[in-house]
């Protein structure tokens, strides 16, 4: 009689109940992020779409002067980090917007994840994402007649701290306004910096006057720092690198401050 009871006791929570370990719990919600973020069409027009058809035109069209050499050379490095920014920053916003408008945030908090880990599983999947994306706009680069130089670890270098410095302000303005402002500003942020950041249009074009404050931004630091260094085959962009760890340090911190879940 004992023995049946102990195991019957035994068995009735098998498998012991419980939250799984964090890495997996960080895992397994990246996974969903990525799938999430692959299977919404607005999000793949943004993030893949959008800089393939730019690298494609402006490679093969004579619209803007690039200057010297050729145009896909100039072009390929302020595509990147124009990938870069419609994920980490664009995406992420409106996407993790909705989700907080959507009552998703607070259940996701409440669950066993902690937040923190939460926001690394986002983080995580948007680079997942940039992967594909630098892997797809590489090669349609190199079919184009891309020939890149310089060290590939500066190159590395520029785009995670471009990546922060986006994230950053991506989750700063998803948390603290409205879902349908974070849509119209993240979209209008990023077609204004598409324009004056200097990814198809060389900032030399602008007034000196603007130039001084556009080389400031993060996408002219990101865009200057990888053509320096892929197309001129320049050293490690020190001036660009400082720039974008100073955006990356103030938008996290921002974010880390006034993000709301609610």
């Amino acid at each position: 009689m004992t023995a049946t009871g102990t195991a019957a006791g035994a068995g009735t929570f098998t498998p012991k109940p419980g939250r799984a370990p964090l890495g997996r719990m960080i895992a397994a919600q990246t996974a969903l992020e990525t799938r999430m973020l692959l299977r919404h069409g607005e999000q793949l027009l943004l993030t893949v779409v959008i800089p393939t058809l730019l690298l494609t035109l402006f490679s093969t069209v004579d619209v803007v002067d690039t200057g010297d050499g050729a145009a896909v050379d100039f072009l390929t490095p302020g595509v990147l980090a124009l990938a870069v920014m419609s994920t980490a920053f664009t995406g992420q916003a409106i996407s993790t917007g909705f989700e907080r408008r959507y009552g998703v945030l607070k259940r996701l908090g409440a669950s066993p994840l902690p937040r923190w880990a939460l926001m690394t599983a986002k983080t995580g999947s948007v680079l997942v994402t940039e992967i594909l994306q630098i892997v797809l706009l590489t090669l349609v680069a190199f079919a184009l007649g891309w020939s890149p130089h310089g060290n590939p670890l500066a190159v590395v270098l520029l785009l995670v701290l471009g990546t922060a410095a986006f994230s950053g302000l991506g989750l700063l303005m998803a948390g603290t306004l409205r879902a349908e402002a974070t849509l119209a500003a993240a979209n209008l942020v990023f077609l204004l910096l598409l324009v004056c950041g200097g990814v198809i249009v060389p900032l030399e074009k602008f007034p000196e006057g603007a130039q001084t404050v556009l080389q400031l931004l993060p996408i002219s630091a990101l865009s200057d720092g990888l053509r320096d260094v892929l197309q001129q085959g320049a050293g490690v962009p020190w001036g660009d690198l400082g720039v974008l760890a100073g955006w990356a340090a103030v938008s996290l911190g921002a974010a880390a401050r006034f993000f709301r879940w609610e």
